[in-house]
């Protein structure tokens, strides 16, 4: 009988993208686009949850839908940049051909993180009313949303191993795999949203079941795949213990980890002030982020494409092929940011309207506003996701980290000094955003033309 791993590298196992010689232009597109199609498919989880709630149950259920979606973007964050972290190891072991390295670190990572992602399970199911209360969830709205994380929180083991496996098949130059496996369960996500909540009449609970069942489909799928690579096979003699093995992943995955989780920490900050405004602030705002989050979100998974191609070839000592393809990413981000900004800004009526039914007209309008300022600002975002995924590959992952604690720092300090203003109200949530990341901008330039002398994790 054959092995299901040969069945897998036979029907899934795409041939992976060579990013170290091949044209360079040619390789960044063949490798990012894969992955920023996996991830845009990956954010629909929780956005079809909110597009079928919100027009057939209600605008309290999509603001408890909705607010869930940051609490769990800053959870799952944790988990995202641990696997990005070592991913930077992987692929510049993978560049470098020290495979045994490479094992080793995967062994190790993958215990390492799935220990954490456990812990993080336990507390968040402990601390779920603290949780809610800290976050001003209006009265009306907690019992939906508690019913809601209560399940969606049994999916995080599943988030946790989709996002390793997708981040080592990734370091190897396979990207997509992962998107097959992705755009799978995002069609039975929304299969399941539709039967469970039309057919059954299951609410939000059925909204959330939806989602975690689809999160272990495209877990066990992905782990099943990873594994027809021989050298991406998890084996428990590989765990290793040696100082320079855990010296190299903790350095690049905690700080990576705490790069993506300040950031979204930041954004849960921010959801605790807007949930003070009322249901309708809070409803607009948790529709109009995910159209801002869908927006840019190509730019931010370019970011993560150029931190492999630098990684491996730093790996393979081809420092030229790094600079071009520096180059070649800013130019590439300066004329899609710019895109993306006219379209979302010309377009933020219709796009609200997929969330909101139509007698909705406030909650529209100001999820409108939200989107003319944000919207019209993606090239700042843009350029800041290329500087995380070049700092992380040059490993420099603190650098990452900095920059998000400034861009963080300004958000939440001017989102509740300028909310506070009679004139603005919200709006100076809104506008404190871009400003944040201007800021983190001009320190990333600072670093990267004046660098520090202290020497690399790798």
């Amino acid at each position: 009988m054959l092995h299901y791993s040969y069945l897998f590298n036979k029907l899934f196992a795409m041939k992976n993208v060579d990013l170290t010689s091949s044209g360079i232009t040619k390789s960044l597109l063949l490798f990012s686009l894969p992955l920023m199609l996996a991830n845009l498919l990956q954010t629909f989880y929780n956005l079809a949850d909110s597009m079928i709630v919100g027009n057939f149950i209600g605008a309290e259920a999509l603001a408890a839908v909705g607010s869930s979606y940051s609490l769990m973007t800053f959870l799952t964050s944790i988990m995202i940049g641990l696997s990005l972290g070592s991913a930077a190891s992987f692929s510049y072991n993978y560049g470098a051909g020290h495979l045994r390295r490479l094992e080793k670190c995967l062994a190790t990572s993958f215990f390492l993180i799935m220990t954490i992602t456990i812990l993080i399970m336990v507390i968040v199911f402990l601390l779920l009313d603290w949780i809610l209360a800290s976050l001003n969830v209006p009265l009306n709205v907690q019992p939906a949303m508690k019913d809601y994380l209560g399940i969606i929180f049994l999916g995080l083991p599943a988030v946790f191993l989709y996002n390793y496996h997708a981040s080592a098949l990734r370091s190897i130059g396979n990207s997509v795999s992962p998107l097959f496996f992705m755009a799978l369960s995002c069609l039975l996500n929304i299969g399941l949203d539709l039967f469970f909540i039309l057919r059954l009449s299951l609410g939000v609970s059925g909204a959330a079941w939806a989602t975690v069942i689809s999160q272990y489909f495209s877990a066990v799928a992905l782990l099943l795949c990873s594994r027809s690579y021989p050298v991406l096979k998890i084996r428990l003699k590989n765990v290793s213990f040696e100082k320079d093995v855990l010296k190299e992943l903790m350095g690049l995955s905690l700080f990576t980890a705490a790069q993506q989780s300040v950031m979204n920490f930041g954004i849960l900050m921010v959801q605790g002030l807007v949930n003070s405004f009322g249901s309708d602030v809070m409803a607009a705002f948790s529709a109009a982020v995910k159209i801002d989050g869908i927006a840019y979100l190509p730019m931010q998974d370019y970011g993560n494409g150029l931190s492999v191609f630098i990684s491996q070839n730093r790996g393979a000592g081809k420092p030229d092929r790094v600079k071009k393809g520096i180059r070649i990413s800013f130019i590439a981000v300066t004329a899609f940011g710019a895109v993306l900004s006219i379209f979302t800004v010309a377009m933020s009526r219709f796009l609200m309207g997929l969330f909101v039914s139509s007698p909705s007209i406030r909650i529209i309008y100001i999820g409108c506003r939200y989107l003319l300022i944000e919207g019209s600002f993606y090239i700042l975002i843009g350029y800041l996701f290329l500087f995380y995924g070049y700092f992380r590959a040059s490993g420099k992952p603190h650098i990452s980290l900095i920059l998000t604690i400034i861009s963080l720092g300004t958000r939440v300090v001017l989102a509740y000094q300028l909310s506070r203003l009679s004139f603005l109200g919200e709006i100076g949530i809104w506008m404190s955003i871009p400003i944040g990341w201007a800021l983190a901008d001009l320190a990333a330039a600072f670093f990267l033309f004046f660098p520090s002398k202290k020497g690399h994790v790798h």
